[in-house]
């Protein structure tokens, strides 16, 4: 029997600048469902990539004495090095200079001709180039009139100067969308996630539609519209097509049609809030447009911010406010594995998270130092001590017996899966650090130490350790999504390490699995402890 597709999508990032920490955390964040998802039986499709048309790409590349494609080509490498840095598991990259895109765009084209929500007209409004998005005479007086700016015509969006736009265009007939994808809310309410920012999307759509300007003449790096070469794609029209390039839309060989089949719709696009009109209003309709499935999922993350030491507050980051963080600082300060587990962890996904070092130091020494790599640490140790180098050789019905951490670990899979089918990694991760806490709670109080000092209680001695290592067993399946290799370490230091690769999680998740009598490694400490404040920097 097939396995059942799950296809996850990041954005695709603009190539004007290097990968940030916001667009880290969006990756890290598919790539922790991604793994999650393969370990529960799926057949992943993990796409990610790079937007590289559009105007403000051009200006960049001009700004550096480069043609567009060589700019575009310069910065591909930063993306996939940091991506890999970063453990991410995608299973492709693709670029919207590629072959394939600029395929699928013109046969998108030709589609949208045919049926009838397309048409030609000329455009004469309000255009931002660093958020490549229109804006309406209403929106743009609205917001000067809150932001205190009347006739400086500011991005409602970022705030920079608009620019005024007159130009020949072809148009999409979003408004002709407002009803259908009222509808598509009402039914679908987890259309949009978290559920919260349904209400923005509801609203932007109740307010009215503006027909859409899909393509532009006043420049020319972009896709060619195929029937009138003078017009390039507008960047959206280009960019939301790539989820369905990257599985096939546009080819029509068989294995091209199949794959279509199989991977379409998507199951989760993730998105940050600021493209949340795109994804949630905009490609649902292109996608109605030309008789498509829409994707089942769209989740919207929140933005990361700083937080102030002195005022508790979470400020935008900024290079002129001198408080802007780079990936690579986190990972100087936490490891790779750290900071997976520091951003999935402590900020909740779907809303802004403020950030500080001195917060990264707390999490990775409260939960990692101390609790995580503590109790691997102690019961390999004593398993190592206790019984020559090897895990305990285990009596039969072992795991029938009562105990405070078998209690805690039945059920545990289905508890964890509730919140990770939901992208919801801080429940997730509470569900574990459940078991790790009562785990460093339960060598306290059976003194193992004690008890290994009485012959006559050997049995009860390899009950304890074999309860240790069962749930850091279980514990370490539960933790690969977020700190893959930590999580293999540990298995393969308990003479586990086969079961790393597990479909099956919920099956290598049940209490009783451990094997008896195999050799142990007690290894290096997995997380030494932070000692130097870095929270001033």
């Amino acid at each position: 029997m097939a396995k059942p597709s799950f296809f996850i999508t990041t954005p695709i990032y603009y190539v004007n600048a290097r990968p940030h920490l916001g667009t880290a955390y969006s990756t890290v964040l598919c790539d922790v469902e991604a793994r999650y998802r393969r370990a529960t039986g799926y057949d992943v499709k993990f796409l990610t990539g790079m937007d590289e048309h559009g105007e403000k790409v051009a200006e960049a590349a001009a700004e550096h004495g480069m043609t567009p494609q060589e700019w575009c080509d310069s910065q591909a490498p930063f993306f996939e090095g940091l991506w890999r840095q970063l453990e991410i598991s995608n299973d492709d990259f693709i670029r919207t200079t590629e072959q394939r895109q600029h395929d699928a765009v013109q046969h998108l084209w030709e589609r949208m001709r045919e049926s009838g929500y397309l048409y030609k007209g000329s455009y004469d409004g309000w255009y931002c180039v660093p958020e490549e998005t229109y804006f309406t005479e209403t929106q743009v007086t609205k917001s000067d009139e809150e932001h205190h700016s009347e006739g400086r015509h500011l991005c409602p969006d970022c705030g920079r100067p608009l620019e005024r736009v007159r130009e020949e265009s072809y148009f999409f007939r979003l408004s002709a969308f407002q009803d259908r994808l009222l509808k598509l809310y009402d039914e679908h309410p987890g259309f949009v996630q978290p559920d919260f920012r349904m209400n923005e999307v509801r609203s932007f759509v109740e307010g009215g539609l503006q027909d859409l300007s899909v393509s532009r003449t006043s420049f020319d790096w972009g896709i060619p519209v195929p029937f009138d070469e003078r017009h390039v794609t507008y960047v959206w029209f280009d960019a939301l097509l790539n989820y369905m390039t990257a599985v096939g839309y546009g080819v029509g060989t068989p294995d091209a049609k199949a794959e279509l089949a199989y991977r379409w719709p998507a199951q989760c696009h993730v998105v940050g809030k600021d493209i949340i009109r795109f994804h949630c209003v905009i490609w649902p309709a292109m996608l109605m447009a030309i008789g498509e499935e829409l994707p089942e999922h769209v989740f919207a993350h929140g933005f990361l911010m700083v937080r102030n030491e002195e005022t508790g507050q979470g400020e935008k980051m900024s290079k002129s406010r001198g408080n802007a963080i780079a990936p690579q600082d986190v990972i100087d300060l936490l490891g790779v594995e750290g900071y997976r587990y520091y951003f999935m962890t402590d900020v909740v996904p779907g809303e802004d998270g403020a950030i500080s070092f001195s917060r990264m130091e707390q999490v990775y020494n409260a939960d990692l130092a101390n609790s995580w790599g503590n109790l691997v640490s102690r019961a390999l140790n004593m398993s190592a001590k206790y019984f020559d180098g090897k895990t305990p050789v285990l009596a039969d019905g072992w795991a029938d017996e009562q105990s405070p951490l078998r209690e805690i670990a039945q059920g545990i899979e289905g508890r964890y899966a509730k919140h990770m089918d939901r992208l919801e990694y801080v429940q997730a991760k509470d569900v574990v650090m459940e078991l790790v806490h009562a785990a460093n709670h339960y060598v306290e109080d059976s003194a193992p130490w004690a008890v290994a000092k009485d012959p006559a209680r050997a049995g009860e001695l390899a009950q304890i350790i074999a309860n240790l290592l069962e749930s850091i067993r279980i514990c370490a399946h539960l933790l690969t999504p977020f700190m893959p290799k930590t999580s293999a370490e540990v298995l393969r230091r308990m003479g586990a390490g086969e079961e790393a690769d597990t479909t099956d999680l919920a099956s290598a998740c049940e209490w009783g699995r451990l094997v008896g009598g195999v050799e142990v490694t007690k290894g290096d400490a997995l997380f030494p402890r932070l000692a130097s404040a870095k929270s001033g920097k």
